[in-house]
């Protein structure tokens, strides 16, 4: 499990530029020799690239938007029915078996609980605008029809992706409580 964990940021990657790849080859061929299926290719592999890429570049670019301090805001506190829906949903029992794009931003041999807490409101906005920008596909039906397919693939991207968006919900609270220890013990 710890080995897919910290495989996790390379294998995103990978997929976008082999999606990418194919993406492009499809097209080519595509041109070359236009068949329904060499058009079906090339829209599903644009659109898995569109869905890699999009998650890196949000992820590189939202976390600079965050400023420190921002847990303590109305977006990022707890809200009253969260506990209960976490609890509904059983966040404890599969958190751990989600993948970590960067393992070694929450250890805390490297980083202070301040840090990790900060990076837990950095990744939950980067999947919350992932979850939003996962619907930006759905604007190419008018242009390739196959409504239910870019719909399909929009709505399991978003629901995906809320899953980090509950976990990092989910941690910030408690690494809070210990975090409020640690300055009463001082």
């Amino acid at each position: 499990m710890k080995a897919m964990k910290h495989d996790f940021a390379w294998k995103l990657k990978a997929s976008a530029l082999l999606s990418g790849c194919l993406a492009l080859l499809t097209y080519l061929l595509y041109r070359l020799f236009p068949s329904g299926i060499l058009e079906s290719l090339t829209i599903s592999f644009g659109t898995v690239f569109y869905h890699f890429a999009m998650r890196l570049l949000v992820g590189a670019i939202v976390p600079r938007l965050v400023h420190e301090g921002a847990e303590n805001g109305k977006w990022f506190c707890q809200k009253r029915f969260e506990e209960k829906l976490y609890g509904m949903l059983r966040v404890k029992q599969w958190k751990t078996y989600m993948p970590t794009y960067s393992p070694e931003s929450f250890d805390l041999k490297k980083h202070s609980l301040e840090e990790i807490i900060h990076t837990c409101c950095c990744s939950e906005a980067v999947h919350e605008w992932i979850m939003l920008l996962s619907f930006l596909p759905v604007l190419a039906i008018p242009v390739f029809g196959a409504a239910w397919v870019f719909w399909l693939t929009s709505t399991l991207a978003a629901l995906f992706d809320g899953c980090f968006a509950i976990l990092q919900r989910y941690n910030r609270p408690r690494l809070i409580r210990i975090l409020d220890k640690e300055r009463k013990r001082l």
